[in-house]
């Protein structure tokens, strides 16, 4: 995995402090950064997974945290990118083999602290978006405890704080998006 990589796709982002701070984190850490086992504090990928519609949104019940969540995880040495990393995260936690990404486009940066339930201390958190028919099947992997879909205007109780706002952005981009792309000639 190359951190060129992900430094160029966060320097195509808009001004913002968590860009910056990213930006500063990768700096100062390295490759390291993408690892694991690199420090106490690395990158993660995520996927937010959408209905078509962009109303209903697919969550997990994450096992370590005890909350519904986004699917994400470590990078692994056979992801080429944090974008792969994203969508195998998804597919594998979603049991949605054909999941395919929106875009290779950044659309939330999120780092958050970790409990004493996890074996490292922080997560950088990038993510992505998917879209896929709420007919898809899905299956509970051995990271999480369920995973339903709801409502994005009717969250489930036991969600991070801000994950509303963080998903209403990422709801919000991943339709502009959306929209461009159904523009395109072949689409």
């Amino acid at each position: 995995m190359s951190l060129d990589d992900l430094l160029t796709s966060l320097r195509a982002l808009p001004d913002s402090e968590p860009r910056e701070e990213y930006l500063r984190f990768l700096t100062t850490a390295g490759d390291a950064a993408l690892r694991r086992d690199g420090g106490p504090e690395h990158v993660t990928g995520s996927c937010f997974v959408f209905s078509p519609s962009f109303d209903r949104v697919l969550l997990c019940f994450h096992r370590k945290g005890q909350f519904w969540v986004q699917f994400g995880g470590h990078l692994e040495p056979q992801d080429a990118t944090v974008a792969e990393a994203a969508q195998r995260e998804a597919r594998e936690e979603s049991g949605i083999s054909a999941l395919t990404l929106l875009s290779p486009a950044i659309m939330d940066l999120d780092r958050h602290d970790l409990n004493a339930g996890f074996s490292c201390s922080a997560h950088w958190d990038v993510g992505y978006a998917a879209v896929v028919g709420p007919d898809a099947v899905i299956s509970v992997s051995d990271e999480s405890e369920d995973v339903r879909w709801f409502p994005v205007d009717k969250l489930p109780a036991h969600v991070p704080a801000g994950f509303g706002a963080r998903l209403e952005h990422v709801r919000r981009t991943a339709m502009s998006l959306s929209d461009a792309l159904l523009t395109q000639p072949g689409w």
